[in-house]
C-alpha cells in the first residue's frame, strides 16, 4: 500500500511539472529533452522525468508538454501529455512518427493548467519515440480541425536511459 500511496504521490507530483519545467530542477540535457527532477511533498526521495514543452507552428496559444517518467515504485513507465484548456477531449490525442499512426490516447483528468493524456510506455512505443526522427502529437480544437504539434525526438533515448 505505502508503495502504491507512493507512486501516486509521483504521478501526481509529475503533473503540475509538466507545465511548468521550472517547479523542479534540470538536472542534464539531451538534445529537445530536459531531464526534471524535484522532491514532493511527503516523497521519500526525489523524482525525475524526461520533459519536452512545445506549441504548435502555426498556433502559438497551443501548447503541449511531453513527460516521460518511471514511476516511483519502478514498476511502470509512462508518457504524459499535458494539452491546453479548451480542446476538444473525446476525440483524443492522436500521435504519429515519421508519418506513421501510432495511434491515441484518451484524456484522463482536467486540471486549472491544462488537460492530460498518457499511456503506458512500452518496449514497443519506448523504441519507436528513442528511433524515430520526428513525432506529431494532434489535439482536436472541433471534430474537424486537428492541430499537429511537432516533437522533436533527438535525444529521448539518451535522457530516457538517464533517468534514475
Amino acid at each position: 500500500m505505502k508503495t502504491l500511496l507512493a507512486s501516486a504521490a509521483a504521478l501526481l507530483f509529475m503533473m503540475p511539472m509538466a507545465a511548468k519545467a521550472q517547479t523542479g530542477t534540470v538536472k542534464s540535457q539531451h538534445g529537445a529533452w530536459a531531464v526534471v527532477c524535484d522532491q514532493p511533498a511527503g516523497a521519500a526521495g526525489e523524482q525525475c522525468a524526461l520533459l519536452q514543452n512545445v506549441v504548435a507552428e502555426d498556433r502559438p496559444e497551443v501548447g503541449l508538454s511531453v513527460l516521460a517518467l518511471k514511476t516511483a515504485d519502478g514498476k511502470a513507465q509512462i508518457l504524459r501529455v499535458l494539452a491546453p484548456l479548451g480542446i476538444l477531449l473525446p476525440n483524443g490525442l492522436g500521435l504519429y512518427v515519421d508519418g506513421k499512426d501510432i495511434g491515441r490516447a484518451q484524456f484522463v483528468r482536467c486540471f486549472e493548467d491544462g488537460c492530460y493524456a498518457e499511456v503506458i510506455l512500452d518496449d514497443t512505443l519506448r523504441q519507436t519515440l528513442s528511433t524515430g526522427k520526428a513525432a506529431t502529437f494532434i489535439v482536436f480544437q472541433t471534430p474537424e480541425e486537428g492541430i499537429g504539434i511537432p516533437v522533436e525526438l533527438n535525444g529521448f533515448a539518451e535522457g530516457f536511459a538517464a533517468l534514475p
